[in-house]
């Protein structure tokens, strides 16, 4: 489990660009992510806008966290047991990750670029094997 020093500036400062319309970035992501997936949209019973900031709250402490990945896998693991408990299945991963990554190329524009890319996804199969580590489905 290990990304580049050069993956993690390149995840760290996309994400500095996207921030500041955490929001809008938010609503990109769950609109993308329903319409990839519309089974998903019943596993969300609160509101939309502070589901919105939880997970930015999320993306952020992930992406600051990027020096120390070992210390975020006990973070993960009870992220995984939290969202299984929501009724999340491994399978789930897949829309979500994909919609994550739609977002930084709306929110990025000509800066989403293929190494950007990469990177993302990178982060993106580390985060979820560990999740799904801890899955039973």
């Amino acid at each position: 489990m290990s990304l580049t020093q050069q993956q993690i500036t390149l995840i760290q400062t996309s994400f500095s660009k996207v921030e500041p319309i955490s929001l809008k970035a938010a609503e990109i992501f769950y609109d993308t992510l329903f319409s990839y997936d519309p089974t998903l949209k019943p596993l969300f019973k609160s509101d939309m806008k502070l589901q919105g900031r939880k997970l930015m709250a999320m993306l952020s402490a992930a992406v600051n966290g990027l020096n120390d990945l070992d210390s975020l896998v006990p973070v993960l693991h009870q992220l995984a047991e939290r969202h299984e408990g929501y009724g999340v299945k491994k399978s789930h991963f897949t829309p979500v990750g994909n919609a994550l990554l739609h977002t930084l190329k709306v929110g990025l524009g000509d800066e989403y670029t293929p190494e950007v890319r990469a990177a993302w996804v990178a982060l993106l199969h580390i985060v979820a094997d560990t999740m799904k580590s801890k899955m039973a489905a």
